[in-house]
């Protein structure tokens, strides 16, 4: 008698294209990348940079940033959007070959996950300081709260945002109009930096060098939309909020305590619902590390070990090895090491867009399988050339003291992989069938119950 294996929570199209008639509308995507702005933590930048800037220069730097941020999220968002595939899976036919996504994988994987136990450790230190408490119990309720939230997958994270992104922002708008109403708003906006200059360049490095790999995945999100339109709209409305609003009010904020310590002015008014609300925005910030690492594990394991896991337990070995790790204070010594990965993420963006939009040597079987919403049959197995771009690229941003590192691996990818591809020089070699799936997982249907069939 035949068995049907079961599995928990959502594997959300892990290894495969997300259906056209599964995908979501403008407004829950919208509140979607509408979440990622939400965040003390930009307030916080948006204040350590207004102490050592006029406004007028801040916002100079918070326009850079954007525009930078906004011209990777849309070029690789929009190739997401198209082809229904993550990153991870993406970089297959384009760019990086079977063998080559597996390295691209394991690089998102190992950093989104890390940055995961890193935000969780600052939650629960954060919980611990406000509230009382061990910081480590708090850590391993936040954790274990997210990662009961990523398992059951997208449409799950999107109701989280529905509920989570207008609260926050009512609530930080009350708190923060509030202390300002006390101030002159043209002094503010007039008054010399507090403390020490700080560049441009420094400033617009902390601005879009922060972002840079959560632009890097933004296919993960961008795959369910249905328009390219909407990604272009959603993402810069994204911007505009956490640049602009949050940012600049970070600045303002700055200016008025002439300290970048501003959380408390956010929290100070708004009692323990206003302290729930920041923290559940924090949590639905981290969530998309663990999506993110979760996809990146699954096609690593697939193209490595020829095994398919099932994403929903691959989320849930991540999120308790970064629930455990964060808690017993592990994760911040990596913060180096994390911010390494950081640097050799954004040439896989640079070399994406290069090959999806300007070579367009590799991409042809997406082109001819995208109708049907099929993944090509085959792929190349190596492209050598990007790894020797992908090395090159990521020296330049590790070593190069000008400008803004994460920029500058991403803009050499880019112009080396375009220069050598439109010369021919970057060639495949091998081809791998995908007929290795034969003990490949169904894909779970959505809003699976845990344990269902």
């Amino acid at each position: 008698m035949a068995t049907t294996k079961k599995n928990v929570g959502s594997d959300d199209y892990a290894l495969s294209r997300v259906p056209r008639d599964k995908r979501l509308g403008f407004w829950t995507m919208l509140l979607q990348w509408l979440a990622q702005s939400g965040s003390i933590s930009q307030f916080t930048l948006g204040a350590t940079i207004g102490v050592g800037m006029t406004f007028g220069d801040a916002f100079l730097a918070f326009t850079l940033g954007a525009v930078i941020l906004e011209v990777v999220i849309f070029a690789i968002g929009f190739a997401g959007m198209r082809e229904g595939l993550s990153t991870p899976l993406l970089t297959r036919w384009v760019g990086f070959g079977r063998n080559g996504s597996a390295l691209v994988s394991f690089v998102i994987a190992v950093s989104l996950v890390g940055w995961f136990g890193v935000q969780n450790t600052i939650f629960g230190n954060s919980v611990s300081s406000l509230i009382g408490g061990p910081s480590w119990l708090w850590c391993i309720v936040a954790g274990l709260a997210i990662t009961v939230l990523v398992i059951f997958g997208f449409r799950y994270m999107a109701i989280f945002a529905k509920i989570v992104t207008p609260l926050f922002f009512a609530m930080v708008a009350w708190s923060v109009i509030d202390a300002l109403s006390e101030h002159s708003l043209g002094d503010l906006i007039s008054s010399p930096p507090p403390g020490q200059a700080i560049p441009l360049s420094v400033a617009a490095t902390a601005i879009a060098g922060g972002y840079m790999t959560g632009a890097i995945v933004a296919p993960e999100m961008t795959r369910y939309n249905r328009k390219g339109s909407h990604v272009f709209l959603q993402t810069a409305s994204s911007m505009i909020l956490s640049e602009y609003i949050v940012g600049l009010t970070g600045v303002l904020l700055g200016h008025m305590v002439k300290s970048n310590e501003v959380s408390q002015i956010v929290l100070s008014t708004s009692g323990v619902f206003g302290v729930l609300v920041v923290l559940m925005s924090t949590a639905k910030i981290n969530d998309w590390n663990l999506y993110g690492s979760s996809l990146g594990v699954v096609n690593f394991f697939q193209v490595v070990f020829k095994k398919r896991l099932h994403r929903g337990a691959v989320t849930i070995a991540l999120g308790i090895a970064g629930t455990v790790l964060s808690a017993v204070g592990i994760m911040t010594h990596f913060t180096d090491f994390l911010t390494v990965l950081g640097v050799a993420i954004p040439p896989i963006g640079g070399i994406i867009v290069a090959e999806y939009w300007v070579v367009r040597r590799m991409r042809g079987p997406l082109d001819a399988t995208r109708e049907a919403g099929t993944l090509p049959t085959t792929s190349p197995t190596w492209v050598p050339m990007s790894l020797v771009i992908w090395a090159a690229a990521f020296c330049v941003g590790k070593f190069y003291d000008g400008g803004i590192p994460a920029l500058n691996s991403l803009a050499t990818a880019f112009v080396l992989y375009t220069v050598l591809g439109l010369l021919g020089w970057v060639r495949t070699y091998g081809t791998t069938t995908l007929a290795d799936d034969e003990d490949a997982l169904p894909v779970a249907a959505e809003h699976t119950p845990v344990g269902a069939a």
